[in-house]
């Protein structure tokens, strides 16, 4: 790297100092530039192909432009020293001692590093998923070598070391199901519940609004538990990945309205206190 710099030095201009510094700055900004023009064209060209491609070319591009700026940086940085004339040993020599430090005490480091790079090569999740990582939920916000950031429902950020990931659940990942569960009162006619839950969800399905977000015929399961206070019946819907939860809180706005407007009461827990005279 130094003997490069060097030739760079004397090419650009070994004669006036300020002229070759001017010269090498103008370069890496053109190489920057050449990049990352390079990485947005590349994002949109995957972005008119799907949408999932555009989410993984973003990502992967989110985490290689830093690389990118840094080795610009860096050979930037040689090629200034050689300019000037300014010996790189000694900084070479205190990296060498400060890495073999940092080599005793940097495995989590490594480790993270690691992590993140089979993680962006295994496509787990992109930015503006939303996710479980290590026990947090949340979306992404960011994806780095290092870390992932999370930022949840109630707007908390949260930095999330790449080497604590084990266990990934992705809800945005192609589709979702959510699951609707209904209690109904045990006096209740069941067939007649599961009747008006599919008809529901039918003309929720069929909605202009909420239609587009939903593939497929909605399902009817049944009943699915004997409650001590109520038979839950179960439906499921497959909607569009991120419109789960918007599709799943409008389905059970309107199974409540259409159940009240039906007679079929939904219970609540009720405990009876029995006192005895003394």
């Amino acid at each position: 790297m130094t003997i490069l710099a060097q030739d760079i030095a004397e090419v650009i201009d070994p004669q006036n100092e300020w002229v070759g510094t001017a010269i090498a700055l103008l370069v890496a900004f053109v190489l920057y530039w050449i990049a990352r023009m390079s990485g947005s064209r590349f994002v949109r060209r995957m972005e008119s192909k799907s949408a999932e491609q555009g989410a993984r070319a973003q990502t992967i591009w989110t985490v290689l432009r830093r690389v990118v700026a840094l080795s610009i940086l860096i050979g930037l940085t040689f090629v200034l020293f050689a300019i000037w004339g300014w010996s790189l040993a000694p900084f070479i020599g205190l990296g060498t001692v400060l890495a073999a430090a940092l080599g005793f005490g940097a495995q989590d480091l490594v480790k993270d590093f690691l992590s993140g790079f089979f993680m962006l090569m295994e496509d787990q999740f992109h930015v503006g998923d939303t996710v479980t990582i290590a026990d947090t939920t949340g979306t992404v916000e960011d994806i780095q070598l290092r870390v992932t950031v999370l930022r949840d429902l109630e707007g908390n950020v949260h930095y999330v070391p790449n080497g604590a990931i084990t266990v990934t659940s992705n809800f945005t990942s192609q589709y979702a199901q959510p699951v609707i569960d209904i209690g109904i009162a045990y006096e209740a006619d069941v067939d007649r519940a599961l009747e008006v839950l599919g008809d529901e969800l039918r003309q929720l399905a069929q909605d202009e609004t909420f239609g587009p977000l939903i593939r497929g015929e909605p399902e009817v399961l049944g009943v699915t538990e004997l409650g001590d206070s109520s038979v839950v019946i179960r439906a499921r819907i497959t909607t569009v990945a991120n419109s789960r939860w918007t599709v799943r809180r409008e389905a059970l706005r309107r199974i409540k309205i259409r159940f009240d407007v039906e007679g079929i009461p939904i219970p609540f827990p009720q405990i009876t206190i029995n006192r005895k005279s003394t």
